[in-house]
């Protein structure tokens, strides 16, 4: 099995590559610290499984998968990353991703996961299920962003489009913008829903 880990600390790298050494004997294990230079290792290697996190420096991990893709790669996306946000982990399951493991997981966690997925089938880090699972019975509000929990929260007062524009700095086409992305978020079908929407469930 070829493994490719891309991490931009060296330690993580180091420390991956013993642990799947020690339990992979037969195992190929490369390195990389950036996107291109994954990209690269990527087209050299033709890695089973690729080991990658979220942020590298200043880049995201998940910018390589769309790249190596379209080359018709069959490698597999490991995502290992110490970050918990719902957000990065819907984005990696939307680019189809075969695992999601939490850095502060043992060893034997992420070898275990490492089996699953190199067998074909998906492995998701019990950590971040049950942190989605908690997200599920919070309020539908929590899926807008900061921005347009304001907006939402001028509507249940009452504002126009240019009101809520004057009173939070920002232009009447953004509000319009932030207007639709509420009303799809929540499945309401036009402001005055929203407005009911916002005093019902104390969002004003």
């Amino acid at each position: 099995m070829k493994v490719l880990i891309v991490d931009d600390h060296p330690l993580v790298r180091e420390g991956l590559a013993a642990i799947l050494s020690m339990e992979f004997s037969m195992a190929t294990v490369e390195q990389a610290a950036t996107c291109d230079e994954a990209v690269n290792k990527i087209h050299q290697l033709e890695p089973d499984i690729v080991l990658l996190d979220l942020r590298l420096d200043r880049e995201c991990g998940l910018d390589v998968i769309p790249k190596v893709r379209k080359n018709k790669s069959n490698c597999k996306f490991v995502v290992l990353t110490s970050s918990s946000d719902r957000n990065d982990f819907k984005r990696a399951e939307d680019m189809d991703v075969d695992g999601y493991i939490l850095k502060d997981a043992y060893p034997e966690e992420i070898l275990l996961g490492m089996k699953l997925i190199s067998r074909g089938r998906k492995y998701y880090d019990p950590g971040i299920l049950e942190i989605m699972l908690q997200k599920q019975d919070n309020s539908p509000t929590e899926e807008l962003t900061p921005r347009e929990q304001e907006v939402l929260r001028e509507l249940g007062k009452g504002m126009t489009n240019k009101q809520i524009a004057q009173n939070l700095f920002i232009t009447e086409y953004t509000v319009k913008k932030h207007v639709s992305q509420i009303l799809a978020k929540l499945g309401l079908a036009d402001r005055t829903q929203a407005a009911l929407y916002a005093n019902s469930h104390k969002v004003v």
